[in-house]
C-alpha cells in the first residue's frame, strides 16, 4: 500500500515550496493520479531554531508539535522537515508521534558518501546547525571527511539566508558573500560542498554557481519517494 507525507513546513515557507516541488519533480508518476499524496502545514509561526539554539529565544519545539498533531490528523505515514536546524531537536520530536521522521541530514550524509567517496565536503550552514553538531555527527557516522566555515564566512552565511534569501532580495545581493565562502573553503581543502540550510539550494540554483553540491532538500525528496513506495525518476543516475 502506498504511504503519504507530512510536511512540517514554514521554516521558511521558501524553503517549504522547495521540497515541495522536488518531491514531485522527482516522482516517478505518468499523471497527476500517479503522485504521492502529501500533506503541508506550512506553520510560518515556529520560533527560529537559530536563536532557540544560540542565543535562549522561543523553544520551537510546542510549535511543531502542533504541525505534528495537525499532520496526524491529515493521515500522514511519515513526516519531514525541509529546515536542517530543526533536526536538532528532533530526538525531542520523535517521542511525541508514532509517525517516523525521515532524516535529512542521514539522506544527505547517505549521498555524500555514495557519489563522493574520499572527498571532503564543505558544510554551509547556520550558526544554530553548525553549533549544534548534527551534521558533524552524522557525516562522521557515515564516514564523510567534512570541513567547517571560518567564524568570518559563517558571518558571510548567515547574511546570505538571512537578509538574502529569507528577505526575498534579489540573488546578486548576496553573490558576493556566498562566492566569497566557496572561495575561502575551496582554498581550505573543500572539495565539494553540503548545502546545509533549505535557503541555500535556493540561492545556488538562482546564483547558477558552477561548484559540485550535495542538496539535502533533494536527498530528503528522494529518501520520502522510496519510503511511500513510489520510484524515483531517473533513479540516482540523473542527480546534479
Amino acid at each position: 500500500m502506498k504511504k503519504s507525507i507530512g510536511i512540517i513546513g514554514g521554516m521558511g515557507p521558501l524553503a517549504t515550496a522547495d521540497l515541495f516541488q522536488k518531491i514531485v519533480q522527482l516522482t516517478d508518476a505518468e499523471n497527476d493520479n500517479a503522485h504521492i499524496r502529501i500533506y503541508i502545514d506550512d506553520n510560518s509561526s515556529i520560533p527560529d531554531r537559530t536563536a532557540a539554539i544560540l542565543s535562549g529565544g522561543t523553544d520551537p519545539v510546542p510549535f511543531m508539535e502542533e504541525s505534528i498533531r495537525k499532520l496526524e490528523q491529515c493521515g500522514a505515514d511519515c513526516l519531514i522537515m525541509p529546515c536542517n536546524t530543526a533536526h536538532f531537536f528532533l530526538p525531542r520530536l520523535q517521542p511525541l508521534t508514532r509517525l517516523p521522521f525521515l532524516s535529512m541530514l542521514q539522506a544527505a550524509a547517505g549521498a555524500c558518501a555514495r557519489h563522493y567517496p574520499g572527498k571532503r565536503a564543505g558544510v554551509l550552514a547556520t550558526r544554530g546547525t553548525l553549533a549544534s553538531g548534527v551534521y558533524t555527527r552524522a557525516l562522521e557516522e557515515a564516514q564523510v571527511s567534512l570541513l567547517l566555515p571560518s567564524e568570518e564566512d559563517r558571518d558571510r552565511l548567515m547574511r546570505v539566508i538571512y537578509d538574502g534569501v529569507k528577505r526575498g532580495r534579489p540573488a546578486e545581493e548576496i553573490r558576493g558573500p556566498m562566492e566569497t565562502v566557496l572561495a575561502d573553503m575551496a582554498a581550505a581543502g573543500a572539495e565539494y560542498f553540503i548545502l546545509g540550510c533549505t535557503e541555500l539550494p535556493v540561492a545556488a540554483r538562482e546564483l547558477a554557481l558552477p561548484q559540485a553540491f550535495v542538496d539535502p532538500t533533494e536527498e530528503l525528496a528522494r529518501a520520502a519517494i522510496r519510503f511511500c513506495g513510489y520510484r524515483v525518476r531517473g533513479g540516482d543516475a540523473d542527480r546534479s
